[in-house]
């Protein structure tokens, strides 16, 4: 790779993820000056010449909204010092939740962060586990789309699960194609759980569709946002007659309960990636972070030098 013509950049809602990937790739993260002005205002500014370089910004848009708006200016600012290209690279995809138009008079809300991408100026996109892969439709440019799973599936492995006596539980209908995925390459069965969800972050378990008895189980899902929807799964997978409950996300946004949620239910252990900064406060102790440092590595080395990048994304 012609580290003379790559330059890595970092936002400031995941440095810890940017720095791990430039020190997979052996090349240092470019300088780059945020700052807040009194009145909340973002001030951004390259202290390096990027003029005809591959540029590639790493920033996860979870909250607060000043992350997203933080990779704008960022994104504009690359534009305007002449990089030759800038990437767009978002562990985590902020608003793909907002993906369709399903009551009158609300926005498509993941639509709208596609365009202010878009109209900043990169020219493509890499994030990881869409929760609605469709999103890809929405853009104009090249967005490429990783999966978790290649590190997964060996932390999977590694807890010594018999697959026979295994179970993958999709905690709900969204998240059944990705479970039936790790079912399928880990060789368990797969189970099925119909959610009711009644309000936003408030949903109920209705029905099982699966045998859970004498399992042990993993509940696979892309994020864990309040923890609702997880916990209902692995105290039904209790109730059920499961043996153990192991639960596996890519991103840990751990938002209002869920700490105080995972520590009090009957979750043995909890996998999560470091898509998304954890703080301190909502680090657990049966909690286990895996990084994916090496797959935007890869991706972006692959990008940089005009190779395929399908292995990464194959699904």
């Amino acid at each position: 790779m012609r580290k003379d013509t790559i330059k890595l950049f970092t936002g400031r809602s995941n440095p810890q993820l940017g720095e791990q990937i430039a020190k997979y790739l052996d090349v240092p993260l470019g300088k780059l000056s945020i700052k807040d002005f009194a009145d909340g205002e973002t001030w951004v500014k390259f202290e390096e010449n990027i003029r005809g370089r591959d540029v590639f910004i790493i920033q996860s848009t979870h909250s607060p909204a000043r992350n997203i708006l933080e990779l704008v200016l960022i994104i504009d600012a690359a534009v305007r010092a002449s990089a030759k290209s800038v990437t767009a690279v978002i562990p985590y995809f902020g608003y793909a939740r907002q993906d369709r138009k399903d009551t009158p008079r609300v926005p498509i809300s993941a639509r709208v962060m596609v365009d202010m991408f878009t109209t900043a100026g990169t020219d493509r996109i890499v994030t990881m586990d869409l929760h609605s892969t469709q999103i890809q439709g929405f853009a104009n440019i090249p967005f490429d789309h990783l999966y978790s799973r290649m590190v997964l599936i060996d932390e999977i492995k590694a807890l010594g699960l018999n697959p026979e006596k295994s179970v993958a539980l999709a905690p709900d209908v969204g998240s059944a194609r990705m479970s039936q995925a790790y079912a399928k390459r880990l060789g368990m069965h797969f189970a099925l759980i119909d959610k009711r969800r009644y309000a936003p972050n408030k949903a109920e378990v209705m029905h099982l569709i699966g045998d859970l008895n004498g399992k042990d189980v993993l509940i696979i899902d892309d994020m864990i946002d309040t923890a609702g929807t997880l916990v209902n799964a692995a105290e039904a997978a209790m109730q059920n007659g499961a043996n153990s409950v192991t639960a596996v996300a890519t991103h840990a946004l751990l938002s209002g309960p869920a700490v105080e949620r995972i520590n009090e239910s009957p979750i043995s252990q909890l996998i999560v990636t470091d898509t998304i900064n954890i703080s301190e406060e909502k680090t657990l102790n049966k909690m286990k972070i895996v990084t994916v440092s090496n797959i935007f590595a890869e991706a972006i080395k692959r990008i940089h030098e005009g190779e395929s990048v399908s292995s990464l994304f194959e699904f």
